[in-house]
């Protein structure tokens, strides 16, 4: 979570508190997660309908599949420092989708 708020560039509490579900997402959360992430479709964000990843960029650039290991999932692997090993093995716990209505869904066996 802590790398992702680094990512998105908002402060960590607000990423805790998202999960938490004391807060929704704002717009400008949103927005920040659609820059960072080309591949994160916007209205499949907010609405959970179309694909994910998304066959085009938000730009409407047609999606390079070569680049599956960049992005958003790509920034999850990559914050592991190459020298860290106890951080070796990880997997991803869990993930969180957030429906516009602020409720959301958690995946996972955490």
């Amino acid at each position: 979570a802590s790398a992702f708020a680094d990512t998105i560039q908002v402060q960590r509490s607000s990423i805790s508190h998202l999960l938490s579900g004391r807060n929704k997402p704002s717009l400008e959360f949103v927005l920040k997660v659609v820059k960072n992430f080309p591949e994160v479709n916007l209205y499949w964000l907010l609405n959970g309908k179309g694909s994910f990843p998304a066959e085009t960029t938000s730009e409407g650039i047609p999606r390079d599949k070569s680049l599956e290991n960049t992005g958003f999932l790509g920034a999850l692997r990559d914050t592991r420092s190459a020298g860290d090993s106890k951080k070796l093995g990880q997997h991803i716990e869990r993930i969180v989708i957030f429906y516009s209505d602020g409720s959301f869904d958690a995946y996972g066996d955490g």
